[in-house]
Order: C-alpha cells, then sequence, then structure tokens
C-alpha cells in the first residue's frame, strides 16, 4: 500500500498511484474525506490544466493548500482527473517505509 501522512494521521491510502512529474497523484476514493476541505487557492499547470486544491485538517492543525487535483485535466492528463497529490510535507510512504 502507498499512503499520504501528516501529523500522524493516514491522509490517503491506496494499493498503487499514478506517478506524474515525481509526484503520486491518490485515487480519489482513497482519501480519507474527513481531513480535506475545499481551499480558494487555483493554479495552472499549462499541459495539466487548472489545479484545484484542498486544505488539510488533523488534530486541530490546517495545513493549507497541501493537497491538488484537476478536476477538468487537459486531454493529456486524463489519467490523473480529480487524483489527489501532495505537496513535501506530507509524506508518502510505501509498504516498507514505516
Amino acid at each position: 500500500m502507498i499512503r499520504a501522512v501528516w501529523n500522524g494521521e493516514v491522509l490517503a491510502e491506496a494499493p498503487s498511484t499514478v506517478m506524474v512529474e515525481g509526484n503520486h497523484y491518490f485515487p480519489p476514493e482513497s482519501l480519507r474525506r474527513e481531513h480535506f476541505s475545499e481551499s480558494r487557492s487555483r493554479s495552472l499547470c499549462l499541459w495539466k490544466g487548472v489545479a484545484r486544491y484542498y486544505d488539510v485538517t488533523v488534530h486541530g492543525q490546517t495545513y493549507e493548500a497541501a493537497a491538488w487535483y484537476y478536476p477538468r485535466p487537459s486531454p493529456l492528463a486524463r489519467r490523473i482527473r480529480n487524483h489527489v497529490a501532495f505537496w513535501p510535507g506530507v509524506s508518502v510512504e510505501e509498504d516498507g517505509d514505516r
């Protein structure tokens, strides 16, 4: 399994992710949604499209815009539609890393 962990809590866990530009993109169903809230942040990647962000809250602490996803990616990035990646600070661990 591959896990995204922050502040001692697993944010997402999946048997596999999609790797793009060195980032693990977790399937949307792998997220522990109780830790995520929509952020107002947006950014543009010229080849993937417009990214939207989530704030992550664990144990009363919030990491603003800690995760991003592409709800309507370009055709070149369609395989990561709604998949979620994380900024540094959220550790991505694979079995054997723990």
